[in-house]
């Protein structure tokens, strides 16, 4: 069969009249009022608070919808009234939904000791116990009082940070004042990678 460009023009002008006429929600005619209303229905009792996007420096910002009753998160998404985003997010920022509700995501410490195949559970105060031993060692063993030049200097090169754009400004300056603390030289941020 020969088909003109003409013909094909006219079936595939028929198809999709006869799709769009007989309801097919496959085009979209009746799909959204459904979604629409199902999203109204399930945030219609829920709690906004206005938040930032964690993934990265641009600061995206995003309404957090909590039940009332349990304090859970039940959907996010953008919001329209930021000056940054103005309601769109990347595909990072859209899936901040699974961040809080999220059936594989690790709640317990797990510990996996040198040269062993299994993890073991352990207790938070254990693990924030261990991770300060380690960082005082360390510290202990990299740190400099006095340079070659017999200067103070009071640093620590045997330690590095890489910080989370996941903190706000005042949890940043925070973080920064104890890692100066240490004696830290070595600090970065993931903002500016």
């Amino acid at each position: 069969m020969k088909l003109s460009r003409r013909d094909f023009l006219k079936i595939s002008g028929a198809a999709t009249a006869g799709l769009a006429l007989s309801g097919c929600t496959t085009m979209g005619f009746q799909k959204k009022p459904v979604e629409e209303q199902a999203w109204k229905i399930r945030t219609q009792n829920a709690q906004e608070t206005p938040s930032i996007c964690c993934y990265c420096a641009v600061g995206c910002g995003i309404i957090c919808h909590t039940d009332r009753q349990t304090g859970k998160v039940i959907y996010t998404e953008g919001d329209a009234d930021h000056p940054i985003n103005q309601g769109s997010l990347c595909a990072k920022g859209a899936s901040a939904y699974q961040l809080a509700i999220n059936d594989k995501r690790v709640t317990k410490v797990l510990y996996r000791a040198p040269y062993s195949d299994k993890w073991e559970e352990k207790s938070w105060d254990w693990a924030l116990k261990e991770i300060a031993a380690r960082v005082k060692a360390s510290r202990d063993k990299s740190f400099t009082v006095k340079n070659a030049m017999g200067q103070v200097v009071n640093r620590c090169e045997g330690i590095a940070s890489v910080g989370s754009a996941a903190l706000d400004n005042e949890e940043c300056w925070v973080y920064q004042a104890m890692l100066r603390a240490l004696g830290l030289v070595y600090i970065e941020h993931q903002a500016r990678i």
